[in-house]
């Protein structure tokens, strides 16, 4: 593997520090996106941005890296998120599941997450030193909802999420240094044992995918392992992208790791099960293009999805603080250190000139005098367009004012148009002729009402097949 190199880190911008007593007077998370639009209004605050250059940074940090990872100077802060894990891994011996015959969902899991709700506050005061002590309220909602839904016992790439956040908030009160050897122990000892913990979380409970998408999802479970094990193999030349179709593959890297992992809870052809994995493999060239592609999808199809982050609590360390006018502002990038002047959206022909009332925006941010920032692409640092629909994507939406139509019409009667007349117009036109085509049934029901029974019927039987 090439050796590694921290000169891009180094060309990111620092992550910002938060003092403490700028949490005195500000509110404590809560889950504040609702709708599609609220999506979007997230996009624009310094809590979204500050979230991908932390992970800008973190992914940097770990370029030319292999898994086991043993820093020379381990850092106590890393050490202790590592050993509450462990904790935590332990609870699950204390723990077991309950002989219950559901596929999916142990009822032992509501348990685990009971002790979890039960001792977070306590967790924390022992992991963060008494200074940082006020920050508990506003860091608890992430670690909470780290570990899947204790009510719905599933896991998804929204609770992968809220730890990637929930370190985040450690590294804004400088909990974490966010410097790259710091950096580099958050993802190659810190995360990976949260991903193994996972995985027995998963495994020991049942738990369900939160959201999958089947065989065109990237994975039932994770997302980041890709980008940041994507991250580890992105300068080096000695393995290939397709090196994942040639199992068993050795545990150095999260994308690897990943990939095996599929490989034990998943039966079948690869291509079959996991066929967003085959299609990268067989034709992407260059891990940096895997890695930058990774980073867009889980932009567009974790951050950007209303079901996944309408979950995540908002507010405190994670400004909910938006800018008025998105296209006119020219406050400087997580990712640039110049202004950057946004090129106002042209709408499409018939595209809504309304715009959302001032009222009905959130409140203003709870640090007075904090920069307005535009929502940041992760990859390429360029402000995103606003979209005329104002939600993340096209999709299958109806246009502003107008009817609901299908996609397509159907090629012929459905049993489903018993209950929609409208669907086909008058079947006899006012000479009394037939203006559609017809089936056999429905002429032999037209037949008999204009000149009553064939010979043979019997009442309103239609004729057999094989009468004459």
């Amino acid at each position: 593997m090439a050796s590694p190199s921290s000169s891009s880190t180094k060309s990111l911008p620092p992550l910002r520090e938060i003092p403490v007593s700028a949490l005195a007077s500000a509110a404590t998370p809560v889950l504040r996106i609702k709708t599609d639009e609220d999506v979007e209004l997230w996009k624009h605050t310094r809590g979204y941005q500050d979230y991908g250059l932390f992970l800008r940074r973190l992914a940097e940090s770990v370029v030319g890296y292999e898994l086991p990872y043993n820093d020379p100077d381990p850092d106590k802060s890393v050490t202790a998120i590592t050993e509450l894990l462990d904790k935590l891994d332990k609870w699950i011996d204390e723990i077991p599941p309950l002989p219950t015959p559901q596929r999916f969902g142990n009822l032992a899991f509501r348990t685990w997450g009971k002790r979890l709700e039960t001792e977070c506050d306590a967790l924390l005061q022992t992991l963060l030193p008494a200074s940082l002590h006020p920050c508990i309220p506003h860091i608890a909602p992430y670690f909470l909802t780290s570990f899947g839904s204790f009510t719905r016992m599933d896991y998804g790439t929204g609770h992968e999420t809220s730890f990637a956040l929930f370190l985040l908030c450690l590294a804004l009160v400088r909990f974490l240094d966010p410097v790259p050897a710091v950096e580099r122990q958050v993802v190659l000892c810190a995360f990976v044992r949260y991903v193994r913990l996972c995985w027995r979380l998963q495994d020991v409970y049942k738990l369900e995918p939160a959201g999958s998408h089947g065989v065109w999802g990237l994975d039932d479970y994770s997302f980041l392992t890709y980008v940041f094990g994507s991250a580890q193999l992105r300068d080096q030349t000695e393995i290939p992208v397709s090196a994942v179709l040639r199992p068993p593959l050795p545990p150095t890297n999260l994308y690897f790791m990943s990939i095996t992992r599929i490989h034990e809870v998943k039966f079948g052809p690869f291509h079959e099960h996991s066929s967003q994995l085959y299609s990268i493999a067989t034709n992407v060239q260059y891990w940096a293009k895997v890695h930058s592609g990774l980073f867009k999808m889980y932009e567009a199809e974790v951050l950007g999805k209303r079901v996944v982050v309408q979950h995540i609590p908002l507010g405190g360390l994670l400004e909910w603080d938006f800018r008025q006018n998105p296209s006119s502002s020219t406050a400087p990038t997580p990712f640039t250190s110049t202004p950057v002047t946004t090129m106002a959206a042209t709408a499409a022909p018939w595209a809504s000139s309304t715009t959302l009332p001032a009222t009905s925006m959130p409140p203003p941010s709870t640090f007075p005098g904090a920069p307005r920032m535009p929502p940041v692409s992760f990859t390429t640092g360029l402000p995103h367009l606003p979209h005329p629909l104002g939600g993340h994507g096209s999709g299958h939406r109806a246009r502003p004012g107008g009817p609901i139509v299908p996609a397509r019409a159907p090629l012929g009667p459905t049993a489903s148009m018993a209950v929609r007349p409208s669907v086909f117009p008058s079947t006899t036109s006012i000479g009394g002729s037939s203006t559609i085509p017809t089936t056999p049934e429905h002429a032999v029901r037209q037949s008999e009402a204009a000149h009553g029974p064939h010979e043979g019927d019997e009442g309103d039987k239609a004729r057999s097949p094989d009468s004459s």
